[in-house]
């Protein structure tokens, strides 16, 4: 619960202990206020003049791994995993999942009954929408999977300098980038992957074939063991 701000920071009640959520930390989608409850990942304790004070986060994709290991029983036990999180915090996020145990489907397991799952980490993180990706040791694949709902894609590796080439179909393309490079963005945060997406028309085979070609740098994204604080 929010108890107080300090400046630019929000002082966090969990009951035992009293946290900061300072604005580097905070969603740059959320506007807190008093007596608000929040559920927060506790990152780090953080020297400061005023002496240790406990950091926690809104925006750490690791917020992510914790809300789906509460909420998904297969995560909790081990039989479904988080391999990788990409996050926009409180715009958009993928997660590239997989099973350990046969017959478990680890999307499914994530989603829920009628999407009651995966909703209730959307309703904990503010609305952000969330996108479930089956992890694949095929990189075609995956990264096929990190750039949906765009299909139809072709891609071709560069395996030395990690880069993919994703050629798409013309009206695939702006679907394969996303909003302001969002979708294209985070596929390659996802992924660990540089994706430069090529749009073609009817020979997207063709090296010639171009139209607009959109270039991300990877991102570094963290998946670590869950530790996450409910709010009281």
């Amino acid at each position: 619960m929010v108890l107080r701000f300090e400046g630019k920071i929000a002082v966090i009640d969990l009951g035992r202990a009293q946290t900061w959520l300072p604005p580097e930390e905070q969603s740059p989608e959320e506007y807190y206020r008093l007596n608000q409850r929040l559920t927060v990942y506790v990152k780090e304790i953080r020297d400061t003049p005023r002496g240790p004070r406990i950091i926690v986060s809104r925006n750490d994709p690791r917020l992510v791994n914790a809300l789906f290991a509460r909420e998904v029983p297969e995560i909790a036990n081990g039989a479904v995993i988080i391999k990788n999180v990409a996050r926009d915090p409180g715009k958009r996020t993928k997660i590239a999942v997989d099973s350990t145990e046969e017959g478990v489907d680890p999307v499914g397991s994530c989603v829920g009954q009628k999407g009651v799952r995966v909703q209730a980490v959307t309703n904990q993180l503010n609305g952000e929408k969330i996108d479930i990706i089956p992890f694949n040791k095929d990189l075609r694949e995956f990264i096929k999977a990190a750039l949906s709902p765009a299909d139809g894609l072709i891609i071709t590796l560069d395996e030395k300098n990690k880069r993919a080439k994703v050629i798409a179909a013309e009206d695939q393309q702006a679907i394969a980038i996303g909003r302001g490079g969002q979708n294209v963005r985070l596929a390659s945060a996802l992924t660990g992957w540089e994706i430069d997406i090529v749009g073609a028309d009817k020979i997207p085979l063709t090296e010639t074939a171009e139209t607009k070609t959109v270039k991300t740098t990877k991102k570094e994204t963290k998946t670590k063991k869950p530790d996450i604080k409910p709010d009281k």
